[in-house]
């Protein structure tokens, strides 16, 4: 399906005013003090890689581009704002009735690309006011998108990238546009499908489900299915609910079964595969998984058979999910061999239960027989770690650096305007990111360049670059959208890729090596010359 796509943003709330109010307070004394008008550099970066790891997928470019294009105060929005700010000179409420973004830009990465510590994933320049106003709301747009893009990602690299993966977190997620933004998201760091309806209809996510545990349960015996109205199902239920019945003793015999299996599941099956004789796929663990839910399952499915249809495989949503898959799958390649059917021992087995990426990686060392994985509170909701922590530093103002300084050497800032470069090797491989100033001579390809650590004098390193990548891109230029932003599907190529890039020992999820991220020798030194402008020289007597 294709996506729905809107050049506003996908959530109405996102305006103005979805911002802290110290935003509103500080663009006040900007105006008050004659500094609003300024331009100004503000850079949008964060200090360390979520879950342990050492990547980060960059998500929410177009939202926040979104927000930029729409940016402006309404009268209500003003009403409110003189409410709260009783104090205020009224011409501030003049002036922000006028503000637009048509005196923005904005650089940025690629949406999709891997970003990494330090590194400016956004770099908007204006006038003074308007990019701070701006700040809270950039945040939000991109913090928890590139969070669930990401854990989307190391969940997919621990299942595996032959296994299907379905996003299950919508009644999980923190409220309908968290449960909206995580499907969105996860299917760009690589899941397949959602369950979200919504998802499916906004972005073209293909969706995915069958039943719960409800349907199963409503269902006590055969005779419920006397009540089933008749109509012109293919196949028709009488007669699929006589295959079945001549199915049973030869099914129950090839899974040597000791005891009766559950027959209000077994109707419950039958009255989905008449409904969904396509697509019939069981959830299989309401009452006893190997000794009802999967005998029953198979009953159903050689009975479809016999109509032309062949099934598609049960649901494990509890239990040892290892154990169960080999069981499930033992008892479809005996089906298999029994009734000559291939096909049926290569049924799919899809497993959910709270699952989580320790979960996949501990399946995978036993051996488990799951093709697809429905995930979804440790997936949407992040809960390994809730938040990224990008921030929004100002760099540059009237076209002098700035810089913030602080004992913890994590939020010193890199002052000035910049830009950045991915080098690649003789591999392919991505080497580094390389920060440079922006008036400085971009690296060439096989041209040696010195990249040096931010902050430690003794560590660097000469680079002979296959191949140079600016990361930057023009996206937003005074009022005008600068970038054709490409679809979900083709941001979702774009997440892959750039993961490919990276070697193994970056990505794995045991102690990962640090991707390194340098800086010029000409940044380098301007960044300790203002750290000691900046830093006071402390007297002892």
């Amino acid at each position: 399906m294709a996506e729905n796509r809107s050049s506003h943003p996908e959530n109405s709330i996102v305006q103005p005013l979805l911002t802290d109010l110290y935003q509103i307070t500080m663009a006040y004394a900007y105006w008050n003090t004659g500094r609003a008008q300024q331009i100004s550099t503000f850079e949008l970066f964060f200090r360390k890689n979520p879950f342990g790891g050492e990547f980060t997928i960059f998500g929410g470019l177009e939202e926040a581009i979104k927000y930029v294009q729409e940016f402006k105060f309404t009268s209500s929005d003003l009403d409110y704002l003189r409410s709260v700010m009783k104090n205020a000179k009224p011409g501030f409420f003049d002036y922000l009735a006028k503000l637009t973004s048509n005196e923005v830009s904005i650089f940025a990465l690629e949406e999709g690309n891997v970003m990494f510590p330090k590194v400016p994933v956004l770099r908007v320049e204006g006038p003074l006011a308007v990019v701070q106003l701006m700040e809270t709301t950039l945040l939000t747009l991109i913090n928890y998108a590139s969070l669930v893009a990401t854990n989307a990602a190391r969940f997919r690299m621990a299942a595996g990238p032959n296994k299907r993966l379905l996003e299950f977190g919508l009644r999980r997620a923190q409220g309908p546009d968290g449960g909206l933004s995580a499907s969105r998201y996860c299917y760009l760091g690589g899941f397949d499908s959602t369950s979200n309806v919504l998802a499916g209809k906004l972005f073209g996510i293909p969706v995915a489900g069958t039943h719960a545990h409800s349907f199963v349960s409503s269902f006590s015996s055969l005779a419920d299915l006397d009540r089933v109205p008749r109509g012109p199902n293919l196949p028709d239920l009488d007669r699929l609910l006589s295959a079945v019945h001549a199915s049973l003793p030869s099914v129950r015999a090839a899974l040597s079964c000791v005891a009766d299996t559950n027959p209000g599941e077994l109707a419950a099956f039958i009255a989905y595969a008449v409904s969904f004789p396509e697509t019939f796929l069981a959830l299989v663990d309401t009452y006893d998984v190997i000794n009802s839910g999967v005998p029953n399952f198979c009953c159903v499915a050689v009975a479809l058979n016999s109509f032309g249809f062949r099934a598609q495989g049960i649901r494990l949503d509890s239990g040892d999910l290892s154990y169960l898959s080999k069981r499930t799958r033992e008892c479809f390649r005996v089906i298999a061999s029994r009734f000559e059917l291939p096909w049926f021992a290569q049924l799919n087995i899809v497993a959910s239960n709270d699952i989580n990426e320790d979960t996949l990686v501990s399946l995978k060392q036993q051996g488990h027989c799951i093709d697809s994985f429905g995930i979804g509170t440790h997936l949407v909701t992040c809960q390994r770690q809730p938040a990224l922590g990008c921030v929004y530093k100002l760099v540059e103002t009237d076209g002098q650096p700035r810089i913030k300084l602080s004992q913890d050497l994590e939020k010193l800032t890199f002052p000035g305007r910049k830009v950045v470069y991915r080098l690649f090797g003789s591999q392919g491989d991505a080497l580094l990111d390389l920060l440079a100033q922006c008036d400085e001579e971009a690296p060439l390809a096989g041209t040696k360049v010195l990249c040096r650590h931010p902050l430690q004098e003794a560590c660097r390193v000469f680079v002979v670059p296959s191949r140079v990548e600016r990361l930057h891109k023009l996206v937003w230029d005074r009022g005008t959208s600068a970038y054709k932003f490409p679809t979900l599907v083709e941001v979702r190529r774009k997440a892959a890729e750039s993961l490919s890039v990276l070697r193994d020992d970056h990505k794995r999820s045991l102690n990962p090596t640090p991707y390194k991220v340098s800086v010029t020798s000409a940044l380098y030194e301007f960044l300790h010359r203002l750290w000691l402008e900046n830093t006071p020289i402390q007297e002892l007597s």
